[in-house]
Protein backbone atom coordinates (compact mmCIF):
# COMPACT_ATOMS: atom_id res chain seq x y z
CA UNK A 1 0.00 0.00 0.00
CA UNK A 2 3.13 2.38 0.14
CA UNK A 3 5.45 2.54 3.21
CA UNK A 4 4.08 6.49 3.64
CA UNK A 5 0.93 4.43 5.27
CA UNK A 6 3.13 2.22 8.20
CA UNK A 7 4.49 3.08 11.44
CA UNK A 8 7.39 1.42 13.14
CA UNK A 9 5.61 -0.82 15.65
CA UNK A 10 2.24 -1.01 13.57
CA UNK A 11 0.71 -4.44 14.23
CA UNK A 12 -2.65 -3.72 12.72
CA UNK A 13 -3.58 -4.12 8.98
CA UNK A 14 -0.55 -5.50 7.75
CA UNK A 15 -2.63 -7.78 5.73
CA UNK A 16 0.17 -10.57 7.14
CA UNK A 17 -1.57 -14.13 7.24
CA UNK A 18 -0.51 -16.81 9.28
CA UNK A 19 1.12 -20.18 8.07
CA UNK A 20 0.49 -23.52 8.69
CA UNK A 21 2.16 -25.19 11.68
CA UNK A 22 4.23 -21.52 12.64
CA UNK A 23 3.66 -19.04 15.22
CA UNK A 24 0.15 -17.64 15.82
CA UNK A 25 1.92 -14.32 17.45
CA UNK A 26 1.10 -11.20 15.91
CA UNK A 27 3.60 -9.52 13.23
CA UNK A 28 5.02 -6.22 13.95
CA UNK A 29 6.75 -3.42 11.72
CA UNK A 30 10.24 -3.17 12.21
CA UNK A 31 11.86 -1.39 9.74
CA UNK A 32 11.09 0.75 6.38
CA UNK A 33 13.87 0.76 3.71
CA UNK A 34 12.51 3.54 1.52
CA UNK A 35 16.29 2.79 -0.42
CA UNK A 36 14.40 -0.66 -2.27
CA UNK A 37 10.91 -0.02 -0.81
CA UNK A 38 10.83 -2.66 1.28
CA UNK A 39 8.61 -3.36 4.84
CA UNK A 40 10.48 -5.49 7.28
CA UNK A 41 8.07 -7.24 9.81
CA UNK A 42 8.89 -9.59 12.95
CA UNK A 43 7.12 -11.63 15.52
CA UNK A 44 9.38 -10.91 17.71
CA UNK A 45 8.61 -7.39 20.17
CA UNK A 46 12.35 -7.53 20.96
CA UNK A 47 13.47 -7.50 18.01
CA UNK A 48 16.86 -4.93 17.54
CA UNK A 49 14.90 -3.05 15.10
CA UNK A 50 11.83 -1.94 17.78
CA UNK A 51 13.57 -0.14 20.10
CA UNK A 52 15.84 2.63 19.92
CA UNK A 53 17.64 4.56 23.06
CA UNK A 54 18.36 7.85 20.74
CA UNK A 55 15.90 10.58 19.26
CA UNK A 56 16.24 13.72 17.34
CA UNK A 57 14.33 16.68 17.09
CA UNK A 58 14.79 19.02 14.50
CA UNK A 59 12.38 22.07 15.41
CA UNK A 60 12.01 21.51 18.98
CA UNK A 61 9.15 23.86 21.05
CA UNK A 62 9.51 24.96 24.29
CA UNK A 63 6.57 26.48 26.33
CA UNK A 64 8.45 26.47 30.15
CA UNK A 65 11.55 27.71 28.58
CA UNK A 66 14.71 25.38 26.89
CA UNK A 67 15.94 22.40 28.60
CA UNK A 68 19.24 22.75 29.36
CA UNK A 69 21.68 20.11 27.74
CA UNK A 70 22.81 17.32 30.20
CA UNK A 71 20.16 17.95 32.12
CA UNK A 72 17.80 14.67 33.58
CA UNK A 73 14.53 14.84 32.55
CA UNK A 74 11.54 12.71 31.40
CA UNK A 75 10.03 12.39 28.26
CA UNK A 76 6.98 10.66 26.71
CA UNK A 77 6.75 9.25 23.73
CA UNK A 78 3.37 8.05 23.59
CA UNK A 79 0.09 9.63 25.04
CA UNK A 80 -0.34 7.41 28.56
CA UNK A 81 3.36 6.57 28.69
CA UNK A 82 5.11 6.46 32.24
CA UNK A 83 7.74 9.16 31.81
CA UNK A 84 10.55 7.94 30.89
CA UNK A 85 14.53 9.70 32.25
CA UNK A 86 16.58 10.57 29.63
CA UNK A 87 19.26 13.43 29.19
CA UNK A 88 18.65 16.40 26.62
CA UNK A 89 21.52 17.51 24.51
CA UNK A 90 21.57 19.53 20.70
CA UNK A 91 23.63 18.74 18.15
CA UNK A 92 25.42 21.79 15.98
CA UNK A 93 22.64 23.04 13.94
CA UNK A 94 20.13 23.27 17.48
CA UNK A 95 18.27 19.85 16.63
CA UNK A 96 17.28 18.58 20.43
CA UNK A 97 18.83 14.84 20.98
CA UNK A 98 17.04 13.21 23.44
CA UNK A 99 19.30 9.91 25.10
CA UNK A 100 16.76 8.10 27.20
CA UNK A 101 18.75 5.65 30.10
CA UNK A 102 16.44 2.26 28.80
CA UNK A 103 15.75 2.01 25.10
CA UNK A 104 12.24 2.54 24.00
CA UNK A 105 9.68 0.64 21.97
CA UNK A 106 8.51 1.46 18.47
CA UNK A 107 9.96 4.84 18.57
CA UNK A 108 9.22 6.51 15.08
CA UNK A 109 9.72 9.28 12.79
CA UNK A 110 6.43 12.04 13.05
CA UNK A 111 5.56 11.15 16.96
CA UNK A 112 5.85 13.63 19.48
CA UNK A 113 8.62 13.62 21.85
CA UNK A 114 7.45 15.75 24.56
CA UNK A 115 10.06 16.37 27.85
CA UNK A 116 9.03 17.21 31.62
CA UNK A 117 10.89 18.74 34.57
CA UNK A 118 8.99 17.07 37.38
CA UNK A 119 5.35 17.95 36.54
CA UNK A 120 6.36 21.07 34.58
CA UNK A 121 6.13 20.58 30.84
CA UNK A 122 9.17 22.29 29.05
CA UNK A 123 7.84 21.34 25.45
CA UNK A 124 9.36 19.26 22.39
CA UNK A 125 9.00 18.66 19.14
CA UNK A 126 8.25 16.07 16.32
CA UNK A 127 10.64 13.04 16.13
CA UNK A 128 12.44 13.19 12.78
CA UNK A 129 15.12 10.45 13.62
CA UNK A 130 15.90 7.07 15.72
CA UNK A 131 19.15 5.50 16.37
CA UNK A 132 21.24 2.99 18.93
CA UNK A 133 23.78 4.16 20.78
CA UNK A 134 26.00 2.04 18.97
CA UNK A 135 25.23 3.40 15.95
CA UNK A 136 26.03 6.92 14.17
CA UNK A 137 23.57 9.90 13.94
CA UNK A 138 21.62 9.59 10.90
CA UNK A 139 22.03 12.28 8.49
CA UNK A 140 19.99 15.30 8.59
CA UNK A 141 17.07 15.42 6.33
CA UNK A 142 17.47 17.28 3.21
CA UNK A 143 14.60 19.99 3.20
CA UNK A 144 11.70 19.30 1.00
Amino acid sequence: SGLMYYTLGQRQGLGIGGQKHASDAPWFVARKDLASNTLIVTQDKQHADLHHDRLRCDSPHWINGKARAGVRLTAKIRHRQQDQWCRVDYDDNGALIVAFETPQWAVACGQYAVLYDGDVCLGGGAIDAVWHAAESPPARFAAG
